[in-house]
């Protein structure tokens, strides 16, 4: 792909998705183009990724295929402002944000301007993460599939209805935080029966991470993996029965049910500048 990606904002989801990007070759750094919030920054990540750091976003606008939209959604109105007027013909917009829907861009954007809405989460720093995209009548196939290259490059990508990104916050793109509290809930309990942290660390996320491919990759229903762990009358079962006195799977689908509300709350109402 020989088109031209710029990122406005360089944070750490769009740093992970820069490296992904250039580990796979897809697009290569002489093709990526960033704005920072400091020159500072913006030389430090130059160096790093050996990619060109442009001074204005209007540049990097006149310049981009593909524009990602990776700053703090409260901004998003003082840039689309900013660049809407210089986005190359042709080029597409991707929103990033959590909140961002894509009225609000259709909205934000002069008419005839391609955009999509997207959401990465931040297994993308490891080359592992789920992201979903919302397409829309404004895209070509062709359009569609290019996107797709760029992010299946960090890991998986879902096609799904814009009324389902709310549910996929709580899904996915929350959801890390609650493998990293059940992840260091495991070490504590490794560490009460003696295991030493670091260890009990290690353990536990790996422990995480083979449980999680097995779902990927043996296409098992998880209740019938989590039987095959169960003897009858053995230690795995006795866990599971704890779990269940203490609401575990109540715990985890409330979380995901309030984090999806919070969303729907968050989403940015479509309006004119």
């Amino acid at each position: 792909m020989e088109k031209k990606i710029g990122f406005i904002g360089c944070g750490n989801m769009a740093q992970a998705m820069i490296e992904s990007i250039i580990k796979s070759q897809i697009i290569l750094p002489e093709n990526i183009i960033g704005t920072t919030r400091t020159e500072e920054s913006g030389r430090a990540i130059e160096q790093k990724y050996n990619i060109k750091i442009e001074k204005s976003n209007i540049e990097l606008a006149r310049q981009s295929d593909y524009i990602i939209l990776a700053v703090k959604p409260k901004i998003y109105d003082i840039v689309l402002k900013e660049i809407k007027n210089d986005i190359k013909e042709g080029a597409i917009v991707i929103a990033i944000g959590a909140g961002i829907s894509s009225d609000y861009l259709k909205n934000n954007l002069k008419v005839g301007t391609k955009y999509l809405k997207a959401m990465p989460n931040t297994p993308a720093m490891v080359g592992e993460g789920i992201t979903a995209i919302s397409t829309n009548a404004g895209l070509t196939k062709e359009d569609i599939e290019s996107i797709l290259e760029i992010f299946n490059s960090f890991g998986r990508t879902e096609i799904i209805d814009e009324s389902l990104m709310d549910g996929f916050t709580g899904l996915c793109g929350s959801s890390p935080a609650y493998i990293f509290m059940l992840i260091e809930a495991m070490a504590d309990g490794g560490v009460l029966e003696g295991i030493p942290r670091s260890q009990a660390y290690t353990m536990a996320a790996q422990a995480v991470l083979g449980s999680a491919k097995m779902v990927l990759e043996s296409g098992i229903h998880p209740a019938q993996l989590k039987d095959n762990v169960c003897s009858p009358g053995g230690t795995t079962i006795e866990a599971v029965s704890s779990l269940e006195d203490s609401g575990f799977r109540k715990s985890i689908i409330k979380a995901i049910k309030v984090c999806a509300d919070k969303s729907r709350e968050m989403t940015r109402k479509p309006h004119k500048n």
